[in-house]
Parts: C-alpha cells; structure tokens; sequence
C-alpha cells in the first residue's frame, strides 16, 4: 500500500504502527520521527506563517471569510505518488488539510481512498489508531498500540494522584488569547493539575485577556499551535504588553513555561501520552525517563521574579 499522510499525527500513526515503509508522501508539518522528512511535501501554507500571531490570525479570519484556501496541495505530486490512501483531519479547517481541501485541489481521484481523523478528546485519538491499524490490516498492532498509550497515561497519573494539585491555564494562541481545549483538558487532568480555563472535548476558543488575569493561576502554559519550541518563546514579548502581566501569580512565581505546542500539544497522534509527562514534570517535578525540559519545554525568566530578586537581595 502506497500512503500520503496529509496529517502530522497520522504519519506518527502510520510509523508507530510499524508501517512506515508504505509511506510515500507527507505535509509539510510532518515531522517525526525525524526520517519522513525525506519524503516529499504534498502541502504547503498558502500563505506567509513568519509573521506575527496577530497577523496570521487575522490572516486565516480573512480568508476563511473569503473562502480562499490556507493551505496548498500539490495535486500533481500526489497523483504521481500513485497513492492508495491519503490520510487528512475533518477535526478543524485551520490546523490541518481537510478533504475539502483535497477535493478542491483535485488530487483525490481514484483508485486512492481517503481516511479524514477528528478528534476532539483522548478515545477519539485511540479510536483513530485503531481506524488506520483497520485501514492497513493492522488491527492486532492497533490494538496493542493503544492499550501501551493507556497504561503509559496511566502511570503518569498514578505518580502524580499523590501531589497538591495546582491552578493552570494552557495557552494555545497568544494574539488573541486562546484557552486550550479539546484533550489538553484530559492531560492536565491525569497529571493532577487543575484547569481553569478550557473545557474538556470542545474546541479550543478565544477569549478575553483579562479572563487570564482574572483566573490568576499558579502555572501559565503556553503551547501555540503549530509553533516549535523556538518560535513558542518569541510570544514572551507579546504576553508581557499586558500591564497586569506582573502581577500575575505565575509570572511572579516564575511558573511561566513556553512549549512545543507543535510537537506536543497540538498534535493528535503518538506524542499524548509524552504531553501527559511533560505536564507532569512541568507541575511536580516527576520524570519518566529522560527529563524535557529545555527540549520540549522551557520556563521562562520573568521580570517579575527578577525584580522580586533584586528587592530581596538589597534588603539583606
């Protein structure tokens, strides 16, 4: 079977079942493991995604409004690939290309099928494993593959089920805000941390920034879709226009950490169970294995704790 995998977490999918061989294309945001890079990119962003969050915020309202396309899709190259089945999301018209991107590309022509994932939640990502294991005659692996995502989601909690669980709010978009929703919900959650903002199997959703303010949490988590670990930590500079951020418990605590949303917080695929982990050392300061942080997350150095510093060090 010859597979485009139009869907990052697809293609973690595909490889973790042991599969990866069939793959013969990808997205241009396929990237792990870190060899399907090799493969050609079926996708690309139909527009400049360097600019600022506001900016391509602004950018993808206007042309969802417009009806204009926010992602391109080498038709050509995918018929040439001579693919069996392409793997895309009906999740979200925004992070990821659609089967109706696909269809309007023209590269969805027979014999190939199409598999479209959505996931709003933790059994609707295992319920994808299982759905491509079923595409590829895989169901033994499938199976198998998710009941190791359980048990591994389960230690994650049962580590943690003994700690004071703290306030936390998960940022997924910075200009505007947005609060993290979906399974992010259900992973701070199993690693024992209190949610303040964001519900548990909807979308993740805009919202006022004085809604942060007012929440005041313990712990700020800032993972911005489809932003790396670099690119997540340029947003500082745009959190610390807000004259209240200061002020804020997590900032002055320097419980202020920046991740790999794309890697790990966004993604529906075989990296969960890791964010799960991630969450858990960020709010414990347990470990499963090799630690993450300054790899797929990173507290931040806040004025606010430095300036707390300073007026300690001159009284003594």
């Amino acid at each position: 079977m010859r597979i485009v995998s139009l869907l990052a977490s697809a293609t973690e999918i595909v490889c973790a079942l042991g599969a990866g061989e069939m793959l013969v294309g990808r997205s241009h945001e396929c990237d792990n493991p870190e060899w399907v890079k090799r493969l050609p990119a079926c996708s690309a962003p139909a527009f400049d995604v360097s600019v600022s969050s506001r900016e391509i915020d602004t950018e993808v309202r206007r042309r969802l409004r417009s009806g204009e396309p926010l992602y391109h899709i080498h038709g050509d190259l995918i018929r040439e690939l001579q693919a069996d089945l392409l793997i895309s999301q009906s999740h979200c018209e925004v992070c990821a290309v659609t089967p109706g991107d696909l269809e309007r590309s023209g590269a969805c022509t027979a014999p190939a099928r199409q598999v479209a994932l959505s996931a709003t939640s933790l059994e609707e990502i295992f319920q994808g494993i299982l759905r491509i294991s079923q595409e590829l005659r895989l169901e033994q692996k499938g199976e198998l593959l998710v009941r190791r995502e359980r048990e591994r989601l389960g230690r994650v909690r049962e580590k943690t089920e003994r700690s004071r669980r703290p306030t936390v709010v998960m940022v997924e978009w910075t200009d505007p805000l947005f609060a993290m929703g979906n399974w992010g919900p259900e992973l701070m959650e199993i690693a024992n941390g209190e949610l303040l903002l964001g519900e548990k199997g909807k979308y993740s959703a805009a919202i006022p920034a004085e809604q942060l303010r007012d929440a005041d949490p313990e712990y700020l988590i800032v993972a911005p879709c489809g932003f790396d670990l670099e690119r997540s930590l340029r947003e500082q500079a745009v959190l610390e226009r807000y004259p209240w951020w200061r002020e804020l418990h997590a900032v002055r605590q320097g419980n202020v950490v920046f991740a790999d949303g794309n890697l790990l917080f966004n993604r529906s695929g075989m990296t969960v169970s890791q964010t799960a982990e991630v969450i858990a050392e960020i709010l414990h300061g347990v470990s499963f294995g090799e630690r993450t942080e300054r790899v797929g997350w990173r507290r931040i150095e806040t004025h606010a704790k430095v300036d707390s510093q300073r007026v300690t060090m001159s009284r003594a």
